[in-house]
């Protein structure tokens, strides 16, 4: 607890019969990445209104740096810095202009913090007096950024940062991400994007505005038993609706370019000979036995997409 930048004590926020979220507690440690991860609708831009002081919960409770989010909002809002996912700043204002404005409310300067966003606004620089209706998706992201850091946050709440913005950028945003976190902010972020969660220290899966699991990445991927292959071929459709008939396959969803099936070894016996072991290349035979060409089956590891998948089914 002593460790602890962020807490939340079983959060309840409902609009109307809609529950928004639903009993949420967890803890984030200082200094940590600590990532909320779902989809859309899910309850994650809820949960940063409550602990960002914009919003009140119908009950539970929550800490900024020891702070309550209730009785003592003021004092939160000094020390964090806040990103929404919607772009917020002044479009009709120039990059410095935003900048110099964002300063000012916290009553400081660009220059007393420069070390700060130094390595971000080099990049903005060279667009210092264009508007920041005019910026690429991109450099909007990185001057949200910088205002959100200019007056040298203790915790910086990200939500949804990365949304609509090229892979590219995403990959330059987490790299400061890295950056930001050497200097001891603690950084809560939130995403739709399965494959950032690998980069945060800790996770929460939501759905529905609950959590279905919090820990590191790597314990959340290592307590996944299910046996999970990937199979693809050249009509995926028709392969989808092939193996969904299949008796030794559990689940089986769309994945990038292929699909991603978990597999019942126990219903070994009602494909291919029961006294050898269910494998990939039987499963491959028998899918070409029924007219399905270029078919690849593997067996992989699984992602966080993964897990969150099998979580999401109980």
């Amino acid at each position: 607890m002593l460790n602890s930048m962020i807490t939340a004590n079983n959060i309840k926020k409902k609009y109307g019969k809609v529950e928004a979220l639903n009993n949420i507690s967890f803890e984030v440690n200082k200094g940590d990445i600590f990532g909320i991860i779902g989809p859309d609708g899910a309850g994650k831009t809820t949960l940063f209104r409550i602990l960002t002081t914009l919003l009140l919960a119908d009950s539970g409770s929550a800490t900024v740096n020891g702070l309550d989010v209730i009785k003592e909002f003021r004092k939160i809002r000094n020390i964090i810095g806040y990103m929404p996912g919607r772009f917020s700043l002044y479009q009709d204002l120039s990059v410095e202009e935003n900048l110099n404005f964002y300063a000012s409310i916290f009553n400081t300067t660009i220059e007393e913090n420069y070390a700060m966003i130094k390595e971000i606004y080099q990049q903005l620089e060279p667009f210092k007096t264009r508007r920041a209706g005019a910026l690429s998706g991109g450099m909007k992201q990185k001057l949200a950024l910088c205002c959100a850091l200019i007056h040298k946050p203790v915790v910086l709440f990200l939500d949804e940062p990365t949304t609509g913005v090229d892979p590219v950028s995403r990959k330059e945003f987490w790299e400061m991400l890295m950056r930001i976190k050497k200097e001891g902010i603690t950084i809560m972020v939130s995403t739709s994007y399965m494959d950032e969660a690998g980069l945060c220290d800790r996770i929460a899966l939501i759905q529905n505005g609950s959590f279905l699991k919090v820990d590191t990445p790597q314990n959340i991927v290592s307590q996944y038993f299910e046996t999970l292959w990937a199979a693809s071929s050249e009509n995926m459709s028709k392969l989808l609706t092939a193996l969904k008939d299949f008796p030794v396959v559990k689940k089986c969803y769309p994945f990038g370019d292929v699909h991603h099936i978990t597999i019942d070894l126990q219903q070994n016996n009602l494909i291919g000979p029961s006294s050898l072991p269910f494998t990939p290349e039987l499963l491959k035979e028998e899918l070409e036995k029924l007219g399905h060409c270029g078919v690849i089956v593997n067996k992989i590891e699984p992602t966080i997409e993964d897990c969150f998948m099998e979580l999401s089914k109980n």
